[in-house]
C-alpha cells in the first residue's frame, strides 16, 4: 500500500494528466464545431504537426543520459559545478529541441517572421524617440502600426533587440542565440533559489527537472525564453537576501514589467520569496531597484498604464477577441500544467505536505 504522501501525489499527477486532457478534448471539439477558439493544438497556440528531422536523435540522446545520470551527478558534482553543468545541459537540451527544424527554420528564422520584434527593429532610427512614440503606433489601422508582437508588449524586447543590432549582432542569428543563452539561465537560477529558500540537497533534486524543462520547447527560440531568463535570474537574486543582489534583482524584476504585461504576476512569486524568508529588507530594495526601472521609461515618455490599455484595445480589434473566455479558464491551466510539466502538481503536493512523524520506539 502507498504511503499517504505518497497517494496524494498519485492523485495530483492522475488530476493533472485528467485536466491536460480535458483541455484538449474540449479544444478538439470546439475547433471541430468550428468555434473561433484560434488553437489549432489546443490547450496550445499551435498547429499539430508531428514531425523529425536530423538532429530529433540527438534531443532523444540527451533526454535518456539526463534521465540515466542527472541524478547521481547532481548528488556528486560541487555546488558551482553543478550549476555550470546544469546550464550547459539546459541550453543543450533547447537547442536541440530547436534544431529538430533545422538551423535555418529552427534557429535562423524564428524571430524573422513579419509577427516578430525583428520585423520593427529596421523602423528604430532614434532610441528615445520610439520609446516616447511607442503608444502611438500600437493600435491597428493605423500608419506605422507596430507589428503583431511589438504591439502586444512594452518596448522592452524591441528595445533589447535593437540594442543588439546597434552593437553589430543584428539578424536572426544572434538574435536566437542571444534568447536561448538568456533563456538558458532558468536552469541556474531556480537551483539557486531554492537552495536561499530550502536546502542545498533539494536544490540539488531540483536540477534534473529544471534541465529537462518540457516549456523549452516553445522557449527555443522565442522571446519567451528572454523573459524567462530574466525573471527566473531577479527572484533568484531577490532570494538571497543580500543587500546588491536585492538591488539588481529588483531592476531585473522591474526590467521584466517592460518585457511582457502578463510577467506583473510575477510580483506574486517575489512576494512568496519574500514571505519564505522574512526578508522585508530585501523587499524594500528590490522594489527601489524596480523603481528605477520605471521612472527610466516614463522619463523618455512611455507609461506602463497607458500601453497596458492601449493593449487591451488592440486585442479587441482582432479575431482573438471572439475566443470563447469560459474554455480558457481552464485551458490556460492545461497549458500551464503541460508546459511546466505534469510532475509539477505531484512537486507541489509533496512540498505542501507536512513533514512525516517518527516516533521512538522504547
Amino acid at each position: 500500500m502507498p504511503t499517504p504522501s505518497r497517494r496524494a501525489q498519485l492523485i495530483a499527477l492522475a488530476t493533472a494528466a485528467l485536466v491536460i486532457a480535458a483541455t484538449a478534448i474540449a479544444g478538439v471539439a470546439l475547433n471541430r464545431a468550428a468555434v473561433p477558439l484560434h488553437a489549432d493544438a489546443a490547450p496550445l497556440f499551435g498547429f499539430l504537426n508531428p514531425h523529425v528531422g536530423p538532429e530529433t536523435p540527438l534531443a532523444v540522446a540527451l533526454a535518456i543520459a539526463v534521465v540515466v545520470w542527472a541524478p547521481s551527478l547532481a548528488t556528486r558534482l560541487p555546488w558551482r559545478g553543478l550549476l555550470a553543468a546544469s546550464y550547459a545541459a539546459a541550453l543543450a537540451w533547447t537547442v536541440s529541441l530547436a534544431l529538430v527544424d533545422g538551423w535555418r527554420a529552427g534557429i535562423i528564422e524564428r524571430l524573422t517572421d513579419w509577427t516578430e520584434y525583428l520585423h520593427d527593429v529596421p523602423r528604430v532610427h532614434d532610441i528615445p524617440a520610439m520609446i516616447d512614440e511607442f503608444t502611438q503606433h500600437v493600435l491597428a489601422g493605423q500608419p506605422h502600426s507596430w507589428t503583431v508582437h511589438v504591439s502586444g508588449h512594452p518596448p522592452g524586447a524591441l528595445l533589447v533587440y535593437t540594442w543588439l543590432d546597434r552593437l553589430g549582432l543584428g539578424g536572426g542569428t544572434w538574435a536566437s542565440v542571444v534568447t536561448l543563452l538568456v533563456g538558458a539561465l532558468a536552469a541556474v537560477a531556480v537551483p539557486v533559489t531554492v537552495k536561499a529558500l530550502h536546502d542545498e540537497r533539494t536544490a540539488r533534486a531540483v536540477v534534473p527537472f529544471v534541465v529537462l524543462f518540457p516549456g523549452a520547447v516553445w522557449m527555443g527560440v522565442s522571446a519567451d525564453g528572454l523573459f524567462t531568463g530574466v525573471t527566473t535570474t531577479g527572484i533568484a537574486l531577490l532570494a538571497l537576501r543580500r543587500a546588491l543582489p536585492s538591488l539588481l534583482g529588483g531592476v531585473l524584476l522591474g526590467s521584466a514589467l517592460f518585457l511582457s504585461y502578463g510577467l506583473t504576476l510575477v510580483a506574486v512569486i517575489a512576494l512568496a520569496v519574500v514571505l519564505v524568508n522574512r526578508s522585508w529588507r530585501s523587499l524594500l530594495i528590490a522594489a527601489f531597484g524596480a523603481s528605477i526601472v520605471v521612472a527610466t521609461f516614463a522619463a523618455f515618455g512611455f507609461w506602463w498604464l497607458d500601453g497596458y490599455h492601449l493593449v487591451i484595445q488592440r486585442y479587441h480589434q482582432g479575431d482573438f477577441a471572439q475566443r470563447p473566455y469560459a474554455y480558457w479558464v481552464f485551458g490556460n491551466l492545461g497549458a500551464l500544467l503541460l508546459s511546466a510539466g505534469p510532475l509539477t502538481a505531484a512537486a507541489l503536493t509533496l512540498a505542501t505536505s507536512p513533514p512525516p512523524t517518527t516516533t521512538r520506539s522504547t
